[in-house]
């Protein structure tokens, strides 16, 4: 004999959420934003430098860096001319480990 819990309407998300939880999860399924985002998981870097990593040009890292920050996934700090970027906190290194740990299971 088994038991099922049963969802109540009350449970559920609103729709709103549910919007802007699929919005987020959408910035993860782009493989050069993922790339991006593993460099910064490694440490801070400026635009040039994660495009000689990645293999990438300055205006297509520089697109992908725009998407990120906007999704509030990468911050930026100023030290003279150069911009420098890393994960924005400590939940964006989570979100990476525990999708990668998904996909190794």
């Amino acid at each position: 004999m088994s038991t099922h819990n049963q969802v109540q309407a009350e449970d559920m998300l609103p729709d709103e959420d549910i919007c802007d939880l699929a919005d987020f999860f959408k910035v993860f399924g782009d493989s050069s934003r993922l790339k991006v985002l593993w460099a910064l998981h490694q440490g801070e870097l400026c635009v040039t430098h994660l495009a000689e990593l990645l293999k990438m040009s300055v205006p297509a890292v520089s697109h992908q860096l725009k998407i990120l920050r906007h999704s509030r996934l990468v911050k930026t700090r100023r030290e003279g001319k150069n911009i420098y970027y890393a994960l924005a906190d400590e939940h964006v290194l989570r979100i990476l480990d525990l999708g990668l740990e998904h996909t190794y299971e």
